[in-house]
């Protein structure tokens, strides 16, 4: 029976590390079913939003790190009006572009929350990584939230925190 198990147990660690990079989930959403696929407005008002992330932090050192998971969350704070984001970009400590997570233009519903996922053993970010979001309001209606939850257990322990994101002019 123990054989059986190591055997089991071995196959299923193969299979999970099949070689395959793995990226920040970008496809926790499907981005296209968002995806507006008519012409918007000239009337929208435009804005841009900064939003600090972090990969990993430090901890007792600068040469030692942990880890961190974070949860990049969109937010629609309007109870009728859809909030279409055109981009969200994620760049590193160093100010380098990592990558964008989609190409075209989304929409967030009323009330609704769609979020990103940056993976715990994703560290491309590092300890300043940060995102850039560009997108559009119907002139009135209340802008659109961003903001950033990080979390990391170890053992018994856990660590979390959230930052804000900033419009930016």
């Amino acid at each position: 029976m123990k054989i059986i198990f190591s055997l089991f147990l071995i196959a299923f660690l193969l299979q999970s590390c099949n070689g395959e990079e793995r990226i920040s989930s970008i496809h926790p959403v499907n981005w296209d079913t968002r995806t507006v696929h008519y012409a918007l407005p000239d009337s929208l008002v435009k804005g841009e939003t900064y939003l600090s992330v972090y990969s990993e932090i430090y901890s007792q050192t600068e040469r030692r790190t942990h880890d961190l998971t974070a949860t990049v969350s969109l937010r629609n704070a309007n109870r009728k009006d859809t909030v279409f984001i055109d981009r969200a970009d994620y760049f590193n400590t160093h100010g380098e572009f990592i990558r964008s997570y989609f190409d075209k233009t989304i929409y967030i519903a009323p009330m609704e929350t769609v979020e990103i996922i940056i993976d715990e053993n994703d560290d491309t970010g590092g300890t300043g990584a940060n995102f850039l979001f560009d997108w559009r309001i119907r002139e009135g209606a209340n802008e659109p939230i961003f903001d950033g939850v990080m979390i990391s257990t170890y053992g018994q322990q856990g660590l979390s925190f959230t930052t804000e994101g900033k419009r930016i002019y």
